[in-house]
């Protein structure tokens, strides 16, 4: 918690996402500092809420709440729960706009345009409105109707073809990664842009339209791979854990498990040689420089797998640390949340939840010297504030409340069925 002014204070988001690209975006937002009013559909909400086992328990009664997944890319926001199908729950959404910032939605191209919540409706009617489509293959082009999911987003961007062992190879054949990454880095983008976009607004030059497309990301985080290939036309192909630029730069079975040994430049290349008591490997003339030594790779690797697979993995990370080579052990998730470093960092934070009681979460990553981020909040449940917020933006009271409880526009907990 903070007591600063954070980045993002006095931006309201009306976020109108689901799963996890457009969740992942306003979370950034809300960690900032901005007020995310999340609107979720009264019957079921979030996708994310279903996607499970494991659930979060409710404290009082142990039955299944929310989904773990919901958990990850949810905290700091405000739930309200509107039928958007409802020309009632429409009138609100756009009432809503009318007090916001930014609006961030990942519905297919157009769907929003037949509730009057479209970028084109709403800029004419609030030109500052900084408005935010995030899709999976944009808002033009030939697939720009279709429907984009992360999995598919991976193999069509490239990023499975250079993921995995090689063809032949046992296990041979494309992987995708083991989070959700096409979704998670279009989110990123997404909020980085969303604050590009309140800057220009701020100095005066209005709102826009921000178009995210999943595959336009997931080509562009192809880097390195990508520029392989245009400087050459050459089409990378899967190596395993292996590095097309540099070598050695992998993992290593070691006596108790894998590690990873990252040998950046060619001075650690001697450092390491030295400390695994091979110093002839630092003058071989063909391991003398990256160059060399992916053009060797096929020589070096299986001699250096030899030597590793004799040790433990904490004493060829102790070696490689006191000669200040990159290494350490491939770690499972329980381990990550156990490490001394990351615990030192506070990476794992306990958050309080209306029915769970607290819920685990994974702390924003970045570290602020004078506005570190605010954890205000946990996920909420579905619905929790719609009551509060319809009060507290558009003034409604006690009366309008419960009739558009009654006529299903709207869910709060606090109201009648």
């Amino acid at each position: 918690m903070t007591t600063k002014a954070l980045p993002l204070a006095g931006v309201r988001v009306l976020d109108l996402t689901r799963i996890l690209a457009g969740p992942w975006a306003t979370q950034n937002l809300a960690d900032l500092g901005a007020e995310v009013i999340k609107i979720e559909k009264p019957d079921g909400g979030d996708d994310t809420r279903q996607m499970g086992p494991p659930f979060v328990r409710d404290a009082a009664t142990g039955e299944d709440i929310d989904a773990s997944y919901f958990l990850s890319c949810n905290r700091n926001k405000e739930s309200v729960a509107i039928d958007i199908a409802t020309p009632q729950g429409q009138r609100l959404i756009r009432a809503l706009a009318v007090k916001c910032d930014v609006l961030v939605e990942n519905y297919k191209v157009g769907g929003l345009a037949r509730y009057g919540l479209d970028y084109a409706t709403l800029h004419a009617e609030l030109p500052n409105l900084v408005y935010c489509s995030i899709t999976g293959f944009g808002q033009t082009g030939p697939y720009a109707q279709r429907a984009g999911y992360d999995y598919l987003i991976q193999g069509m961007g490239g990023l499975m073809s250079v993921t995995g062992e090689p063809d032949g190879a046992p296990g041979g054949g494309p992987q995708r990664a083991g989070v959700a990454l096409a979704d998670i880095l279009s989110g990123m983008y997404a909020a980085l842009a969303i604050v590009a976009a309140l800057r220009h607004r701020d100095q005066g030059g209005g709102g826009q339209h921000i178009d995210i497309a999943m595959l336009d990301v997931q080509a562009a985080v192809l880097a390195n791979q990508a520029m392989n290939y245009l400087t050459t036309g050459r089409v990378p192909q899967r190596m395993g854990n292996g590095h097309p630029n540099i070598v050695p730069y992998q993992s290593f079975r070691a006596a108790d498990g894998y590690l990873i040994l990252a040998v950046g430049n060619d001075a650690q290349f001697v450092k390491m040689a030295q400390a695994m008591g091979r110093p002839e490997w630092g003058e071989d003339p063909r391991f003398r420089t990256i160059k060399l030594r992916v053009a060797n790779r096929g020589e070096l690797i299986p001699m250096l797998e030899s030597l590793i697979a004799t040790r433990r993995i904490d004493e060829w990370v102790a070696a490689m640390e006191e000669v200040g080579v990159p290494c350490g052990p491939v770690n499972t998730i329980d381990r990550v949340f156990s490490d001394p470093q990351l615990r030192s960092r506070g990476v794992r934070i306990e958050l309080p939840h209306s029915r769970a009681g607290t819920v685990p979460s994974v702390a924003n990553p970045t570290h602020f010297s004078e506005t570190p981020v605010c954890y205000r909040s946990g996920p909420p449940a579905l619905g929790e504030h719609t009551a509060e917020v319809l009060r507290r933006m558009l003034g409604a009271d006690d009366d309008a409340l419960l009739a558009l409880s009654q006529q299903h526009v709207i869910k709060d907990a606090t109201l009648c069925p």
